[in-house]
């Protein structure tokens, strides 16, 4: 296969050495330029267009937004944004994600060489999940020399047992949605979203996303929303009419409070290499809802959520994936159709309606 041929554009000299010099001891990853700002990186993408760009958004000359709007007017391409943990960055990111990049990767302010040596294996995981995306779906909206060690990979046994460990509930008439998508997903669910009406079954969700920026994602879509969207808080309601954004750096699990539907926000260690986990938040809808419930798997790299979203199946809730041709990246979804977990799989414009029909299942 052709290695994957990356351009670093930021302004800081640290990041570019750092960054350029783990993507570089990646195998199958070619660091193609790392510069110091997006004019000069137009320069040098006039010689040879890069695959994935890891991008800076707060910059001099041309902040990120600018040039990232520019190329994906003129070619479509995949970004990865490396923003700083702060609430303004936050929020410039939520500005980027709107504007077509596909991931994020945070960086602090102080004790940046360390950091950035220690999250080698995120930075490279979304360099390859973004090498992955389908650009025609990327759309506009007005090291060190170490090599990496992979992260245990544990499942969703590491939070909370399997369903079948558990006593039945008694009945209830309460309908959960529970969301779980990642690569893609911010203008996915942006789309779902904002179709729905003020009355809805409750929803949750899980998005694969670093702390401080899933705060800045609901804010931004409760102000699109005529649905309340929010970052869930522990013991919060899951109630019609409202969405529930798992923080990132915890794990959201439904949980029922007599005849109601509530959610845990808790700390624990990585699930399928996320915090939040997908596979943790439908584990706890299967067990707790049931057949009360919808699971949607949307669009994301990986597996997260394909063996929660059979375990809902076989509780007896609906199942959608999201289908191919709507995905900017068909990982999740195909892992979920591939180990049976599915029902139907919709195209991103259709999960809105199956969301709706839960209003009249009973």
């Amino acid at each position: 296969m052709n290695p994957i041929n990356v351009m670093v554009v930021d302004d800081s000299a640290v990041v570019r050495k750092v960054v350029g010099e783990m993507l570089a001891a990646a195998p199958g990853i070619q660091l193609l330029h790392a510069v110091a700002d997006p004019l000069l990186a137009l320069e040098r993408m006039k010689r040879q267009w890069p695959d994935v760009i890891v991008l800076d958004v707060e910059m001099p000359r041309m902040d990120g937004i600018t040039f990232l709007k520019k190329i994906m007017a003129e070619r479509p391409t995949p970004v990865v944004i490396c923003s700083t943990l702060t609430e303004k960055g936050a929020e410039t990111t939520m500005a980027a994600m709107a504007a077509g990049a596909v991931a994020v990767i945070t960086k602090p302010k102080l004790g940046l060489k360390e950091f950035l040596s220690e999250s080698a294996q995120e930075l490279v995981a979304a360099v390859r999940a973004a090498a992955q995306v389908n650009t025609r779906r990327l759309t506009v909206r007005p090291a060190s020399q170490l090599p990496l060690q992979p992260v245990a990979k544990l499942t969703a046994d590491a939070i909370l047992p399997p369903a079948s460990e558990t006593r039945a509930l008694p009945q209830t008439t309460e309908r959960v949605v529970a969301i779980g998508t990642s690569t893609g997903g911010t203008l996915a669910l942006e789309e779902v979203l904002t179709a729905l009406p003020r009355v809805t079954p409750g929803i949750v969700i899980v998005q694969h996303m670093p702390e401080k920026f899933t705060a800045a994602f609901a804010d931004r879509l409760n102000k699109l929303c005529q649905v309340e969207v929010r970052e869930a808080r522990h013991n919060d309601r899951v109630l019609p009419g409202r969405a529930l954004i798992a923080p990132g750096g915890k794990h959201m699990l439904l949980r029922r409070d007599g005849a109601q539907y509530c959610v845990d926000v808790i700390d624990g260690p990585l699930v399928n290499r996320h915090r939040p986990s997908v596979d943790v938040l439908f584990r706890s809808v299967a067990k707790h809802a049931g057949a009360n419930a919808l699971g949607i798997i949307m669009t994301g790299m990986g597996d997260d959520g394909a063996a929660g979203l059979l375990e809902m199946r076989k509780a007896g809730a609906r199942t959608v994936a999201q289908d191919e041709e709507s995905c900017v990246v068909y990982g999740m979804p195909k892992e979920a159709v591939k180990r049976g977990g599915v029902e139907k799989s919709v195209p991103l414009k259709g999960i809105d309606r199956e969301i709706l029909a839960q209003l009249t299942i009973r």
